[in-house]
């Protein structure tokens, strides 16, 4: 089982009593984010790369919060 922090639900619904937490969760949703930049950038690195410093990012990304 991962420890990594996920962050929660991305986007959260609230039906009648409760919240809904199916969908993406923060962590994903940060990592899209940083590789929508990272391939905007221009930058020349392969496929891996991109994902892994996308995610890297996002894990910085959930300690900056709980600062």
């Amino acid at each position: 089982m991962s420890n990594t922090n996920t962050g929660g639900p991305a986007f959260p619904q609230k039906t009648d009593i409760t919240l809904s937490y199916s969908g993406m969760t923060l962590r994903d949703y940060f990592a899209a984010q940083v590789l929508q930049g990272l391939l905007a950038s221009g930058l020349d690195q392969p496929k891996f790369e991109f994902a892994r410093k996308s995610y890297e990012m996002a894990d910085e990304m959930l300690k900056a919060r709980e600062a």
